[in-house]
């Protein structure tokens, strides 16, 4: 095993950001030189939105390998994990491509951190409704799950719940959060368009092969779409692995009532550069 050890990421790792997230110049530009030293993919998809499926997709394509690249994966909302980077582009550990798949919004400090290492997040865009629906047949399937999940917590009486109830929890807690997501990660593409890939699930449905090929060209890792047919193919094969769940849109606009429905979209409306995206985020169209 290399056991080189980079005293100036020794050094970093104890270097604090300022109380918004950003980091000092000269910090800032040696974490961008070591950004720019080996690529990594990072897939910041909202959850229930295939970004399991395309993560394990991303590590067949470019030999990768999977990093948890947040403290603890029940320290939600997701933030980064500075020593994780530090060994990654420093102590080159693990020497595999680094792909990882994080739910987190782009918030200023994750934004900060995101370009100070230079990295190029993916995000992708589905239907609130349809994703929520997925949420809700998760935790039917696997009440664990509810100690691992987002900025919420999952009542204890949850499982009493009758199917209203159910519903109505999913739609007012992670309504905001999904609603929160999409508006921070836009306003953040729209200012740094070449920094953040913007897909669509209707478009990865359509188009397997072309949104992973678009994925990795985004993330400095260019594969060519045979490469990506045959990564979707060895993935296909043992999608259930990867809580790859029903996959059609427009589910969720038969699984919550109207009033439901009205609030998401309310929630949708909160934020000024979701508007003109509403019936997509809301209906799916």
């Amino acid at each position: 095993m290399n056991q080189t050890f980079d005293i100036e990421a020794a050094y970093a790792a104890f270097a604090s950001p300022r109380c918004d997230g950003s980091f000092e110049p000269d910090f800032y530009d040696y974490l961008r030189s070591l950004g720019e030293t080996r690529p990594g993919i990072v897939l910041a998809f909202p959850p229930k939105a295939a970004g399991t499926f395309l993560r394990t997709a991303c590590i067949v394509a470019v030999r990768g390998v999977l990093v948890r690249t947040v403290h603890a994966q029940g320290g939600r909302d997701a933030s980064f994990y500075l020593p994780t980077f530090l060994s990654y582009y420093a102590n080159n550990r693990p020497v595999q491509t680094l792909v990882t798949h994080v739910h987190m919004q782009a918030l200023p400090a994750n934004r900060h951190f995101i370009d100070a290492f230079d990295l190029k997040p993916v995000i992708m865009m589905r239907a609130i409704p349809d994703m929520l629906a997925s949420y809700l047949d998760m935790l039917e399937s696997d009440p664990l799950s509810a100690d691992n999940w987002l900025n919420i917590s999952v009542p204890d009486d949850y499982s009493c719940l009758d199917d209203a109830g159910k519903a109505d929890f999913i739609v007012d807690m992670m309504g905001p959060w999904y609603a929160s997501y999409f508006s921070t990660w836009l306003n953040y593409a729209s200012e740094s368009p070449d920094r953040v890939c913007v897909l669509t699930y209707d478009g990865f449905v359509a188009n397997p092969a072309g949104t992973l090929q678009e994925l990795l060209a985004h993330s400095r890792t260019p594969r060519s779409q045979k490469d990506c047919q045959a990564a979707l193919e060895e993935v296909w094969a043992e999608r259930s692995l990867f809580r790859f769940n029903q996959g059609f849109s427009g589910r969720g606009r038969s699984r919550f009532s109207a009033s439901q429905i009205a609030r998401i979209e309310r929630q949708v409306n909160f934020y000024p550069n979701l508007r003109p995206l509403r019936e997509m985020l809301v209906s799916g169209a």
